[in-house]
């Protein structure tokens, strides 16, 4: 029997502080990155990425400098939240948009243009939203 993971976690560096905040850099690489072809392949992708963390009395105290090596942790529950809103809850409109207008009988050409422009309306959404969503996604760190 598996077990689930109960948390999400990316290893980083601190690269910069103040007293609202540490800038964490992590490196996201893709699945075939310890392949040894990887630099004739062209598949493998690395992609740097710098992730607030608001500053707390735990954070504070915890004596962290610049250039510390960081875990960074997110609850599993928020990370496949965020996977349901970045790809199941517009898999739905776009499921949802083709058997409406479908029923309604519109041509295929229609109904398909409509439905993708019912999910860039959804990104549209989300991205006006953006800010209040990231409050929710929020990192703590581990050393």
């Amino acid at each position: 029997m598996s077990r689930k993971p109960s948390k999400i976690e990316h290893e980083g560096k601190i690269v910069s502080m103040d007293a609202q905040s540490i800038e964490v850099e992590i490196v996201n690489k893709s699945a075939c990155a310890t392949c040894h072809a990887k630099g004739v392949c062209g598949a493998s992708e690395e992609q740097v990425r710098i992730i607030v963390i608001p500053q707390t009395l735990a954070t504070a105290t915890a004596g962290y400098q610049v250039g510390d090596t960081v875990k960074l942790v997110l609850s599993a529950t928020m990370g496949l939240k965020a996977v349901t809103l970045a790809y199941g809850l517009p898999l739905l409109v776009l499921l949802a948009a083709i058997l409406v207008l479908s029923a309604i009988g519109l041509k295929q050409l229609y109904v398909g243009l409509l439905a993708l422009a019912a999910v860039a309306l959804y990104y549209i959404i989300f991205a006006i939203f953006k800010d209040k969503i990231d409050k929710e996604f929020v990192f703590s760190i581990e050393q």
